[in-house]
């Protein structure tokens, strides 16, 4: 059954950054068909729960020219996508775990780009095809043994040998041949296994035997073998253990160094404004002090134009360079009384102040003498080779 965008933000509804994780689930679904969104607890370390929401299902790998699923499941946490995903190998009842750089004994995954998470640079997408990249160079899964092989009785004198101890012996195929995949995934078919080697004698071994399950002298379980099967697999546990914390150290000490890093940069940025910010004020307190000063030269400029204009003649506070053009100037301003007369007489006439006999007779004068004046005038501009004012 196809999951719609509606249907996922209601499994998601307590998630964070709801429509981020829909997003890149959709994104993901679209391309792997296999992987299915599932909403179940998950178990913490800690002993603790949570209902969170999966991809479980298979992704293709190539491998040695051949195609195969690998059965994942990957958990994301409510602050996904600003977390990375807890991803893990689930094998079906065919497969056995092979543990190495990027699994370990409990099928958990551990990849760079999960140490490197930083969102919005890395996503689930990615992520994938991280993992394809990875499985291709070093499957996380191999086959059970399709038959138990049996241990002929012998004589031996000394310890179990070491090809006893638990783990993967070499040669073992990825896959196996004609086993079905007992996850319900579709599958592709898988290449035939190759021979497991033999050891001192023609016997032949499965994968992982169980503790207690090398042959002891006389065709039955020694407790030799069963304590050095125990030990072998509790170092193997611990060695794994240790193999994570530090792994997960190693990616705590990477984000604080990247943090570090951020920090020394910031501190750097601030530092750099705050001596522009320094310069900016020493160049405004300059400002200041100059527009002080110019302000007090205005005030002494004012006070002395204020006493000095209480005893100056209006007359003579504006004095020409040569004396033609002082005579222009006086020739303008009485041409302008003379103007301002006439004026004054017709305001007179219009009020009745006189009568139009005396109005006339004023005018007539004035306009001589207006006209005089101005001839005198633009004589005068014509010699002082200025331009004709009328």
């Amino acid at each position: 059954m196809a999951v719609n965008d509606t249907m996922l933000k209601k499994m998601v509804s307590k998630y964070k950054y709801r429509d981020l994780t829909v997003r890149e689930i959709l994104n993901v679904t679209s391309t792997y068909k296999d992987l299915k969104p599932v909403l179940d607890a998950f178990v913490f370390n800690n002993g603790s729960s949570q209902e969170l929401m999966s991809l479980t299902g298979t992704i293709p790998v190539s491998y040695r020219g051949n195609m195969y699923n690998i059965p994942v499941c990957l958990w994301l946490l409510d602050t996904y996508p600003y977390n990375p995903p807890i991803c893990f190998v689930k094998p079906t009842s065919t497969m056995m775990i092979k543990t190495g750089k990027h699994v370990d004994a409990n099928g958990k995954i551990y990849l760079p780009y999960l140490h490197e998470w930083k969102h919005p640079h890395s996503e689930l997408y990615g992520l994938i095809q991280v993992m394809i990249v990875m499985f291709g160079e070093e499957p996380p899964v191999f086959s059970r043994p399709a038959v138990p092989l049996q241990y002929p009785p012998y004589q031996a004198t000394g310890p179990p040998t070491t090809s006893y101890m638990p783990g993967m012996p070499t040669g073992v195929a990825p896959y196996p041949s004609g086993h079905t995949n007992a996850g319900g995934f579709p599958g592709y078919p898988y290449p035939h296994s190759t021979s497991y080697p033999p050891t001192t004698g023609t016997a032949q071994h499965p994968p992982y035997p169980s503790a207690g399950s090398g042959p002891a002298r006389d065709g039955t379980i020694t407790e030799d073998t069963i304590r050095v099967s125990l030990i072998s697999a509790v170092s193997d546990k611990l060695r794994w253990r240790m193999k994570e914390e530090m792994d997960r150290a190693q990616a705590e000490l990477d984000a604080l160094k990247r943090t570090e890093e951020d920090l020394k940069k910031g501190h750097q940025k601030l530092e750099v404004m705050v001596n522009q910010l320094d310069q900016e004020t020493n160049e405004v307190d300059k400002n200041i002090e100059i527009l002080r000063k110019k302000d007090d030269e205005l005030s002494v400029a004012l006070e002395k134009m204020e006493s000095q204009s209480e005893n100056n003649d209006i007359d003579e506070v504006v004095v020409p360079t040569a004396p033609l053009y002082k005579q222009i100037l006086n020739l303008y301003a009485e041409e302008n009384a003379i103007e301002d007369t006439i004026f004054y007489l017709g305001e007179a006439l219009r009020r009745d102040v006189i009568d139009l006999e005396v109005f006339l007779k004023h005018v007539r004068l004035l306009s001589r003498k207006q006209f005089q004046l101005r001839a005198l005038m633009q004589k005068a501009r014509k010699t002082a080779g200025l331009s004709d004012l009328y």
